[in-house]
């Protein structure tokens, strides 16, 4: 779409007369029904002041562009208009308005005042457009002005396609455990950056939804070298022999301009394939291969984000499953039968629970698989079935049953048990390799598909029977600690990982704080949910709102773009994506850090003061119906919300 064909000169207002923000609307939308681009006043200005009251469409910097999608609106417009005074608009930046784009778009039009908003902000944002706007003294330069601006634009382009030959060419990954929002926000870091030192990039992205914009051979050996930003494993062997670059996917986000600079500049190793034969392989950059010790965290995410979809699926059906039983009502002496009393209610908690039950065979699984890869799958889902059924070997003074030398199903060792198991698994395929590296190569073949699964599970199920009795014993003092929380040390508890929620915002440590409360749930879930688990999500769902907070409070102190970024952030923010406030965290981490912790903190205290308790591990706002307390859970959010804000800023230096 070309403005120019929306922007009609005999709608221009070159000289308009309005001193406030309401008599500049009425003036150009007076000026609409006379030209009859609109029929009627009060129908359109009531369009225009609904968009208004949602966010002020002063952009800031002397430029408003005022909206409606409206009835009224005989044929799609832009009015164009300048006072020469300006005015105040309520603009973002609280700075005075001078040129104004008033858009009307008819009410089955096809986003025509979205593609016209985008056009216009592309030719707004070029350096000395708008200058030169200001300088216009007649409709006709103001079309030739456009007109200018669109010709250099095309004679860009065909420049950038007879240059782009010559620009270096490289390939990148992103991951993150739980394929949300570091994926996406390395990707589109590592794009801007590649943009800005002229190379071309293609990112592979590893999210939630699977594989996005999937490197090909010709992608990669094509490319001058490869960046690889995950913390999780990724297909790795396709890499073999190209310079490469691991780093975690942090560094995506923070470091993009040295990830590139490393490759640009020759300074990256080639990558050694441990196995060119398999399929994947996660060596990281590791010569010898994959090794137990190395990447704990790397192996531990693996398993995790794998098991998230599990939890978050099973556990929010089940959460249900309460959620109509106390709808529906339950009998005083029913209680105990409290989300599978009615049938409606029994189907969601035995659907909720079939999910459920993979929770732990699959964390254990994928520990292992991210260790030893494929062999290591089978013998890490039997390690973490076991520590999910409890089977064990010796006297077990707490098994149900009473004591026994055999082997018998026990108490379950839980989330503890699944994750040794896991790695007890991948160290134990790790192990087998070693020792069969010796075979005859006509053997070589029966090895991933003979030896590797029944070996791993004999001897990983073997050692499993012993290894649950003490994680058993452990899990269930856990257990009987957390059900016990009030208090002191409810408040302590939420305080500690609701502080840990903002420390990095989804990396290790948040990570860490998330795996141990949704590890809480499974034992919770009869009792109504874990204060833990709600602490958790409490304390992740500040940072992002309380950047919105600061950009509200503080408009002098963040630049226009930051301030839109925060508002994105409510959403971020409600729906517990802590990761939307990555970018002022890593902007400014001496300030925002401290000030994100200690509103998280305060949260996570509250939550455990009052004992709220969570059903689902996941889901934010959209599940807040699942606490034992909606109302006083969102003011303990907003209540960290508002300190974090304050606080951040406060600290902030002017922009």
């Amino acid at each position: 779409m070309k403005i120019q064909d929306l922007l009609r000169k005999d709608l221009m207002l070159l000289d308009l007369q309005a001193s406030s923000k309401e008599a500049a609307i009425d003036e150009m939308v007076s000026h609409l029904v006379a030209k009859k681009i609109v029929s009627d006043f009060d129908t359109f200005k009531s369009g225009i002041m609904i968009r208004e009251a949602q966010t002020s469409t002063g952009l800031g910097d002397g430029i408003a562009m005022p909206h409606s999608k409206n009835i009224a609106v005989i044929q799609p417009a832009v009015l164009f208009a300048k006072s020469h005074k300006g005015l105040d608009y309520q603009a973002l930046d609280g700075g005075m308005t001078d040129l104004f784009f008033m858009i009307a778009a008819p009410e089955g039009a096809n986003d025509t005042h979205l593609a016209a908003l985008a056009k216009l902000s592309q030719y707004l944002l070029k350096e000395g457009f708008v200058d030169q706007l200001r300088q216009v003294k007649s409709e006709q330069e103001v079309i030739d002005l456009f007109d200018k601006f669109e010709a250099e634009d095309k004679k860009t382009s065909q420049t950038k396609k007879l240059s782009s030959t010559n620009k270096e060419f490289i390939v990148a990954v992103t991951a993150c455990p739980t394929g949300i929002a570091h994926t996406y926000m390395a990707e589109e870091a590592l794009k801007k950056q590649a943009a800005q030192m002229g190379v071309d990039i293609k990112v592979e992205t590893n999210g939630a939804s699977g594989v996005g914009n999937a490197l090909t051979e010709q992608d990669i050996r094509q490319a001058k070298g490869v960046i690889v930003a995950a913390d999780k494993a990724v297909a790795m062997d396709r890499f073999d022999g190209k310079p490469l670059v691991l780093r975690p996917v942090s560094d995506g986000i923070k470091k993009s301009d040295e990830l590139i600079s490393l490759i640009l500049n020759n300074q990256a190793k080639p990558y050694i394939a441990k196995n060119s034969s398999q399929q994947k392989t996660e060596n990281f950059g590791n010569k010898e291969g994959a090794s137990l010790g190395s990447g704990f965290y790397k192996h531990l995410m693996g398993g995790v984000s794998q098991m998230l979809p599990f939890v978050i699926g099973g556990g929010i059906m089940i959460a249900l499953a309460f959620l109509l039983d106390n709808m529906l009502g339950v009998p005083k002496d029913q209680l105990a039968n409290l989300g599978s009393y009615h049938e409606i209610a029994a189907i969601f908690k035995n659907i909720g629970g079939a999910a459920f039950s993979f929770m732990l065979p699959v964390l254990a699984g994928y520990i292992a698989y991210s260790i030893a890869e494929k062999p290591g799958l089978v013998a890490g889902f039997v390690a973490g079935a076991i520590a999910s059924s409890g089977l064990a070997f010796g006297k077990i003074p707490f098994a149900a049953g009473g004591e026994s030398t055999l082997a018998l199903a026990g108490v379950p060792s839980g989330f503890l048990g699944a994750l040794v198991g896991g790695f007890l698994a991948g160290g134990v395929v790790l192990v087998l390799r070693r020792l069969l590296v010796g075979l005859p190569r006509s053997l070589e073949g029966i090895k991933s598909i003979l030896l590797y699964p029944l070996l791993g599970v004999l001897i990983t199920g073997f050692l499993m029977l012993f290894i649950n009795i003490p994680m058993a014993a452990i899990n269930t003092t856990l257990n009987n600690f957390l059900e016990g929380l009030s208090g002191s040390s409810a408040v302590l508890m939420g305080l500690l990982v609701g502080g840990m929620m903002a420390v990095d915002m989804g990396g290790p440590v948040n990570k860490a704080a998330y795996v141990f409360g949704t590890g809480t749930l499974a034992a919770s879930v009869a009792n109504g949910g874990s204060v833990v688990m709600a602490a958790v999500m409490a304390g992740g769902m500040v940072p992002p709102l309380a950047v919105f907070v600061a950009t509200l409070l503080f408009k002098d102190k963040f630049t226009l773009e930051e301030r839109e970024s925060g508002l994105t952030n409510i959403v971020m923010g409600l729906s517990f994506i802590t990761e939307g406030a990555i970018p002022f965290g890593a902007a400014d981490p001496a300030r925002a850090i401290p000030s994100f912790i200690a509103g998280s903190a305060l949260t996570g205290a509250l939550v455990g003061f009052a004992g709220i308790k969570l059903l689902a591990p996941h889901g934010g706002i959209f599940v807040i119906a699942l606490t034992s307390n909606p109302i006083l859970y969102l003011l303990f959010v907003a209540v960290g919300a508002l300190v974090s804000g304050i606080l951040f800023g406060a600290l902030r230096t002017k922009a």
